[in-house]
């Protein structure tokens, strides 16, 4: 029995052999100088225990064994051949494409033009984007079912790699007919005592403002935020929500904003609250990043 695998080199050197004619021609064809294509066929007869190669003065040919291991090896070496062709076509399809989650206020007012500007670089690419909650990008990235993800919620789970690309703030907004709307200020226990309309749990939203709050609840039953009026799993829905009058709201600047602007609702300054935030990226550890993935990330400041 042989002692160790042949190695794919000598192995296409002996199929040379049997296309060529000889050894020192066979050399040549796979780029061997002939002292070490010498050395490694007699290497692969000691392994196999077989002749493989008579040599004469006037050159080289296979004996009847090594045809047929030669036979054997062609087929191993286009085996191998395919195997790069198969590998380099799904890293091409793989570079070709680019799966994203992104939480509902990265997903509806950034990554667009994230998109957008990568798409300059790659216009072939083709993105895929899933829009989830803070804590299901999370999820997806775990399960290998995206390779990049950007996330809105205060802290990142221990494993995956994360970067800050973006800044934003959360506002708190009112209908034009609330009560807030005649005071300069509310104050944080204010805020964390009255029912408001927020997005589902799992949101970066509702977590940032959690988190926030949480110094203001010292002082209330049970030191718990109020329960919600509403609970909403879309921005647009707490926005058309709180200009209705259901209810405080905290957002996004960046989705209050328009709103804020048109009229349709007021901000209200909280006193000694620190609502700003960090947007992050978030990718496995341990994993080089696709080129398209990497690019993206390139592009992104913190």
């Amino acid at each position: 029995m042989p002692t160790r695998w042949p190695e794919l080199p000598v192995l296409e050197l002996l199929a040379a052999v049997g296309v060529h004619g000889s050894l020192g021609a066979a050399a040549r064809a796979v780029g061997m100088a002939q002292p070490n294509a010498s050395r490694s066929i007699a290497n692969l007869e000691r392994n196999l225990g077989l002749t493989l190669v008579e040599r004469h003065p006037r050159g080289s040919r296979l004996t009847a064994d090594g045809l047929v291991v030669a036979e054997l090896a062609g087929r191993l070496v286009d085996g191998a051949a395919e195997l790069l062709a198969t590998a380099a076509a799904l890293r091409e399809r793989h570079e070709a494409r680019l799966d994203l989650a992104a939480s509902l206020t990265v997903a509806e007012y950034l990554l667009p033009a994230w998109i957008a500007g990568l798409r300059h670089v790659h216009p072939e690419l083709d993105v895929r984007v899933r829009v989830e909650n803070s804590t299901h990008v999370f999820e997806l990235l775990v399960a290998r079912k995206i390779e990049l993800g950007f996330v809105e919620s205060p802290s990142v789970p221990r494993g995956p790699h994360s970067r800050i690309v973006a800044r934003d703030r959360l506002v708190v907004v009112v209908a034009p007919t609330h009560p807030w709307t005649r005071r300069t200020h509310v104050t944080a226990a204010e805020l964390a005592a009255t029912p408001l309309v927020t997005r589902e749990a799992g949101s970066g939203t509702r977590s940032t403002l959690a988190e926030a709050l949480g110094p203001a609840t010292s002082g209330t039953a049970g030191n718990e935020l109020a329960a919600p009026a509403m609970v909403l799993s879309s921005n647009a829905a707490v926005l058309i929500s709180a200009a209705s009058g259901a209810g405080p709201a905290v957002l996004s600047e960046l989705a209050a904003r328009p709103w804020i602007a048109r009229g349709e609702l007021v901000e209200v300054p909280v006193d000694g609250l620190d609502l700003r935030r960090r947007l992050r990226a978030v990718w496995r550890a341990g994993e080089p990043l696709s080129a398209p993935a990497a690019a993206m990330l390139g592009q992104l400041g913190g």
